[in-house]
């Protein structure tokens, strides 16, 4: 008989593939608060002992199971007073609501555990030219007094990094051009001097100093359309009254670096880490060739304590970043 009254309650409209759509999302949206509920009478087997388990009125228990029954239309239950006994139906619907509550308390603690003050996750993006030195030295001042926080790193050139801000997948970055952009708070942190590189035996190998004027008809090797790096020097070279003749666009500025060795051209990058033989490093003097560095994040997005402390580590070394 009960059985008979579920099958006829709330049943979707029929209609097209749009009306079963959106009594399948209806459907969800009503089960989720009912599945703890129904797990823990599927365990004790009985009304009473499940509502006193769970500390909930025995009579709110009872009619979060007639609920769900309805909204289902399918008996899960077997009754004989208090005691209940599961149906096969509620046999197959057990299995996939302990498996869901599984992953539900799993992604409870794994948040919980990110969100912790002393052992949480950050998960930090940089440009790869701060990979070598930069956020290394960065990364071991702040586990001096948080060793236990972990990070979760990721490096790429800005474009890309804003993106995956903006996607949730990462907390900061650390970028350049520092982005001004209405749904990002982005504050300025250091500025890293940029220096015109060229093949040991150029021309201006003799030099200590230039105008970037001066290299007007000389080939440029520079980072892909997109980079950040890329952006200031068609910015400085349209400043110093040219556009650059590209004879080669990479990703890594130490491959440029290389191909300046062999003498594919010429190019505008921040100092290595490592000096590099076959080129020397020219200081530039006009335009100014610098490129500012800054830290990001979203706008209204609230840090988790993690989060937090390091952003406000970072913007402690306002000035001495690349120290």
């Amino acid at each position: 008989m009960a059985h008979q009254h579920s099958s006829q309650a709330k049943r979707p409209a029929s209609g097209g593939a749009q009306g079963v759509e959106r009594g399948s999302e209806e459907v969800a949206r009503l089960l989720a608060p009912r599945l703890a509920h129904f797990a823990g009478v599927a365990r004790t087997e009985h009304v009473t002992r499940a509502a006193q388990e769970m500390g909930v009125p025995q009579s709110t228990l009872s009619r979060a199971l007639v609920r769900l029954e309805q909204d289902l239309g399918v008996a899960l239950f077997a009754r004989r007073g208090r005691t209940v006994s599961l149906t096969p139906a509620g046999r197959t619907f057990l299995g996939a609501v302990e498996r869901a509550l599984a992953d539900v308390e799993r992604a409870a603690e794994q948040v919980r555990a990110d969100a912790d003050p002393a052992a949480g996750k950050v998960a930090f993006g940089f440009l790869h030219t701060m990979g070598a030195e930069t956020v290394p030295a960065l990364i071991h001042a702040f586990r001096a007094d948080h060793p236990r926080v972990r990070f979760s790193l990721v490096q790429n050139y800005a474009e890309a990094m804003l993106e995956r801000l903006r996607a949730g997948e990462l907390d900061l970055c650390l970028t350049s051009p520092v982005p001004d952009a209405p749904d990002l708070v982005a504050r300025r942190l250091d500025e890293q001097k940029l220096r015109l590189v060229v093949p040991a035996d150029h021309r201006l190998a003799g030099r200590r100093r230039i105008r970037l004027a001066e290299t007007a008809e000389e080939a440029f090797v520079t980072l892909e359309p997109g980079y950040g790096l890329r952006r200031i020097t068609d910015d400085l070279c349209r400043e110093a009254g040219f556009v650059p003749r590209v004879a080669f666009e990479g990703e890594e500025t130490e491959t440029l670096r290389g191909l300046v060795a062999a003498g594919l051209g010429v190019a505008l990058l921040p100092p290595p880490a490592v000096p590099r033989p076959g080129v020397v490093e020219l200081t530039v003097t006009a335009p100014r060739a610098v490129r500012e560095i800054g830290v990001a994040w979203l706008a209204g997005h609230p840090d988790t304590p993690p989060v937090a402390a390091f952003k406000e580590f970072l913007l402690s070394r306002r000035g001495r970043l690349l120290a």
